[in-house]
């Protein structure tokens, strides 16, 4: 009886110590929680050529694939024109700045700042103005650094970007929104949708045009393609940047175009302006362009003014915009929108925003819709008169309210006669300003190409129990049961023994 009591009680703790070790170990690996490290905040400020516009983007340290999941999280208008306009005050530039940085310092954790990138990022005005006055383009972004190397963030430069890096940077930002890169499966984690086709991006600025979008053969247009990696995937985008083809440029090379078609030097017609608008414009405001340049009058007086009347006649005004558009240097190649530059068919979906987008939404249309839909309500809005347009648009600011006759009819040619859409391909173009909350514009996909670069952070594991008590419960447990085990052997060893001594004395008794 003696005997059987410790070999029960050293079962029932060894028994007890192998349960617990593995109730341990189960609930150390199964209750553990993944803690993120946190998030990244980057800052881009996109410098175009009629506005700067700040987006502050966040993303969660650890990332996916080398490119982090980004978000916009705020966005400010500048006020005052783009950068480009600073050219014989570049001192002047900074102070506009202050109102928007000051709402971005409120937004991002203060203990952050000075691991908060900026980047800025300018487009096609200071593109033009580089190539127009260097020194001018210099100055500006000298300005620029030397004001945000006084602010409490990470100022990473100001550079002007190139075209095709505009173009396809706003491919990036268009097909990431839409979910063409990354989705979340059912267990919550990202994935690569291997379903989902890439849209194209039609982007209209200020000062140019981009064209983005992965061709039939990549390979055809390799001097056109950029290879672009996102999430562990590689890309090959055709994209293209039309220099003066932005809304603005475009709208004054027409007025330049106009005046030189015109006997009088001092008021002129204006078929896209609406019926009964007069304005009274500087000869430096339309021809001190690089664009309007070759279209520069011999008599050129820069502040010399000139008085155009608006007569809201549709026909002529589309008439007058296919001027701009240089289709004799194609000489009938198929694959030669205008200009003598090669584009491949485009091909699936696209995505038009910026420019494209503002000009549908003021003919009070959206999304996508089909190419008489446009001209109809193209034709209606350019042959009101300039009090009822006064009426019709929900916000009315005369500088954009007076374009918008232009803007379409130059829309219409650029996507139709440069692009070759039809009225069979037109519903594949998604005018679109913005998914969810955060804008289509290059600048996000500045961003995300950008965290490629920025080391990402490990996890943080939370474990239930700490690891010096999780580690001397294992090692007293599996004491415990190895001693008990050795006491068991030790048991099992003696009744052996004591079983082989009582038969040998059970031999040797005398009968």
């Amino acid at each position: 009886m003696l005997t059987r009591t410790p070999s029960v009680v050293a079962q029932v703790l060894l028994f007890l110590s192998i349960v617990l070790v593995i109730a341990i170990a189960v609930i150390q690996i199964n209750q553990q929680q993944i803690l993120s490290p946190g998030l990244k905040y980057g800052i881009v400020l996109d410098a175009g050529s009629s506005r700067t516009t700040v987006y502050v983007y966040e993303w969660p340290a650890e990332k996916e694939n080398d490119t982090g999941v980004v978000t916009q999280t705020f966005k400010c208008n500048v006020k005052g024109p783009g950068i480009s306009s600073y050219e014989s005050s570049p001192g002047a530039l900074a102070k506009p700045f202050d109102d928007c940085l000051n709402k971005v310092k409120e937004r991002i954790p203060a203990h952050l700042h000075k691991n908060t990138s900026v980047y800025l990022g300018a487009t096609a005005g200071m593109r033009l103005l580089r190539l127009q006055n260097e020194s001018a383009a210099n100055e500006v972004l000298a300005s620029i650094q030397n004001y945000f190397r006084a602010q409490p963030f990470e100022f990473r430069g100001a550079q002007i970007i190139t075209g095709p890096e505009e173009g396809v940077y706003g491919w990036i930002t268009a097909n990431y929104l839409m979910g063409n890169f990354l989705e979340r499966n059912l267990w919550r984690t990202w994935i690569h949708p291997y379903t989902k086709e890439t849209v194209g991006a039609l982007d209209l600025g200020g000062a140019s045009t981009q064209i983005s979008f992965i061709p039939e053969d990549s390979q055809e247009h390799f001097n056109s393609t950029l290879q672009v990696k996102l999430y562990g995937y590689n890309y090959n985008v055709y994209t293209h940047s039309y220099q003066c083809y932005g809304r603005d440029e475009a709208e004054k090379r027409l007025l330049a175009l106009l005046l030189q078609k015109s006997n009088a030097s001092s008021s002129v017609d204006n078929p896209c302006y609406p019926q009964n608008y007069n304005t009274s414009l500087t000869m430096k405001y339309f021809s001190g362009s690089l664009c309007t340049q070759s279209l520069r009058p011999a008599n050129y007086y820069p502040n010399q003014p000139v008085n155009f009347h608006g007569t809201g006649d549709p026909g002529l005004c589309r008439e007058m915009v296919s001027l701009l558009f240089n289709s004799t240097a194609c000489r009938d190649r198929e694959d030669c929108p205008f200009n003598g530059m090669h584009q491949p068919k485009a091909k699936g979906n696209f995505v038009a925003f910026s420019g494209f987008y503002y000009t549908i939404n003021a003919l009070n249309l959206s999304g996508h819709f089909s190419l008489d839909d446009f001209n109809s309500s193209m034709w209606f809005f350019c042959s009101q008169s300039w009090t009822q347009l006064q009426f019709m648009l929900p916000k009315f600011e005369e500088i954009y309210a007076r374009s918008y006759c232009f803007s379409a009819n130059f829309i219409y040619y650029l996507l139709v006669h440069a692009y070759d859409f039809n009225a069979e391909t037109w519903p594949q173009i998604h005018f679109q300003k913005q998914v969810g909350n955060s804008s289509i514009a290059w600048s996000l996909g500045y961003m995300l190409s950008l965290t490629n670069m920025i080391p990402a952070e490990g996890k943080l594991i939370q474990l239930p129990l700490k690891p010096p008590l999780f580690a001397g419960l294992l090692i007293f447990l599996t004491a415990t049961a190895l001693l008990c085990l050795l006491f068991l052997v030790y048991l099992c060893f003696v009744s052996h023994n004591r079983k082989n001594i009582t038969r040998v004395e059970h031999v040797f008794i005398p009968e």
